[in-house]
């Protein structure tokens, strides 16, 4: 009963949130697309000619958002979950943790790319500490791809959210790249501890 009620609340809470009915007027598959929006109107990393991999695309929310702003560049997007066809965007369906998967990538790019995004979040358990800490090993291993297939002035930006293996990300961040930011877009929910870190240039280690 307490889960149904839950479950309930969660329904009419969404409802009511601003971003959910302009994903719906605008055609958006998800209200995280408005997140993408803000951060590139702040950072300004997509524009027509740029190469990009959208990995935890699903349902794909941020590659409609990346194939509105690119007209010239490749964009793959990958989940482990299916995705509705988008023009003019590859979808791979597979783990990124899967070596033939990770392999697949690199030669669909065939070469060194422009941006790196990840919305990837972990399935949830219900415990907040767990699932952020398996969200966070996801931003890890997206970091190791970033770090091999970007440009050397190339982006990645990812979802993390705030706990104990933050500390770990942001030190391996700084690590990787000149300039590290973290930024929590107006459309992410005050009461979550998503924030986005962005990242930029790569450092020769």
């Amino acid at each position: 009963m307490k889960k149904n009620r839950i479950s309930k609340n969660w329904l009419i809470k969404r409802h009511k949130d601003k971003f959910f009915k302009q994903s719906k007027i605008q055609g958006f598959r998800s209200r995280s697309a408005f997140k993408l929006i803000e951060i590139n109107e702040k950072f300004k990393f997509l524009n027509k000619n740029v190469h990009v991999l959208d990995l935890g695309s699903s349902p794909g929310g941020w590659s409609q958002v990346v194939r509105k702003k690119i007209v010239n560049g490749k964009i793959l997007a990958l989940d482990v979950k299916p995705m509705e066809s988008i023009d003019k965007v590859t979808f791979l369906n597979g783990d990124l943790n899967d070596r033939a998967i990770y392999k697949k990538i690199l030669t669909y790019f065939d070469k060194k790319i422009n941006v790196v995004i990840s919305d990837m979040a972990a399935n949830t358990t219900g415990n907040k500490n767990l699932d952020s800490y398996r969200t966070g090993k996801l931003c890890l291993k997206a970091m190791d791809l970033a770090r091999e297939i970007l440009y050397q002035d190339g982006v990645f930006l990812s979802k993390v959210f705030m706990g104990s293996i933050f500390t770990e990300i942001h030190e391996k961040a700084n690590k990787y790249f000149k300039k590290v930011i973290k930024y929590k877009p107006p459309s992410s929910r005050k009461e979550s501890k998503e924030i986005y870190v962005y990242c930029k240039g790569i450092l020769k280690v």
